[in-house]
């Protein structure tokens, strides 16, 4: 098994274990209580979490608390506030030099993908299974998923009459390089498909480096639309693109994460290793 697998494997106990912190969050339960509800010792859960995240549980669990996400969010405001005054441009931007968007036009939306091929694939990472799918203008999915054909019919839904082609060891390079961690030399071009507003959501959110969080209300103010909490949170759940547009940096003012369309234990999951890779 690679590495790459392997961690995959792990990330269903780190979700599990994730489960049972988020129940016992008050409790603020010891490693010994976390590893005998996931069914290991104390010894096989601290190397899982070696081989997954590459940092003590002890870290990991702590970047989970509500206490350290309330800190985030308010470290986040002034980086973001510079980077709204500069246009998005400010140096919180680490997206710039990695992704590069490209809107669907309404034509290309009333054909429905006709004439259009899209190749699409599955593959391990750090954080479960994903499917990708890419287009000659840029990838235009990317989600984690625990089935194949429902993933393949949300593809086949936006994009009704395009050919679709499986080929997993085509992108098998590409998942691997998006979860290295690893710098892309060249723009990763993304192709968008929404309205007006969801894409300048989405586009806002690159403002967010990795290791930071921000409220829906901040992002609303990115926007320029300051009470247009709730049309984020519904932005967010229409992205099709995970953690490149990394809608799983935004959550509440109170602390708590929100939802997460794929799942708010791979959210928790993401933020902690996030926030335990740049401590």
């Amino acid at each position: 098994m690679n590495g790459m697998a392997e961690r995959c494997q792990a990330y269903a106990t780190v979700a599990e274990a994730i489960r049972f912190i988020r129940r016992h969050c008050g409790e603020q339960p010891k490693l010994e209580a976390v590893a005998a509800h996931v069914g290991l010792s104390p010894f096989h859960l601290q190397r899982v979490f070696s081989t997954w995240a590459g940092i003590s549980p002890k870290r990991f669990l702590q970047a989970l608390t509500r206490d350290h996400a309330k800190t985030l969010l308010r470290q986040s405001h002034d980086v973001l506030s510079a980077a709204h005054a500069a246009g998005l441009s400010g140096p919180g931007r680490l997206h710039d030099l990695m992704v590069a968007c490209d809107a669907v036009t309404p034509g290309e939306v009333r054909a429905l993908g006709d004439g259009l091929e899209i190749t699409y694939g599955f593959g391990p990472t750090p954080f479960g299974r994903v499917f990708m799918a890419s287009t000659p203008r840029g990838v235009c999915h990317l989600q984690f998923t625990d089935g194949d054909i429902a993933a393949s019919a949300a593809l086949r839904e936006d994009w009704p009459q395009a050919r679709l082609v499986r080929d997993d060891t085509a992108l098998a390079e590409s998942i691997a390089r998006l979860f290295s961690g690893s710098a892309r030399q060249q723009p990763l071009h993304l192709l968008l498909r929404g309205t007006n507003f969801q894409i300048k959501v989405w586009e806002a959110l690159l403002a967010i480096p990795a290791g930071q969080v921000a409220s829906y209300q901040t992002v609303a103010g990115m926007v320029g639309r300051p009470r247009a909490q709730r049309a984020v949170g519904a932005a967010l759940a229409h992205n099709r693109i995970a953690l490149l547009i990394p809608c799983h940096r935004v959550i509440r003012e109170s602390g708590e994460i929100g939802q997460y369309r794929w799942g708010n234990e791979r959210k928790d999951a993401l933020l902690a290793f996030e926030s335990a890779a740049n401590v």
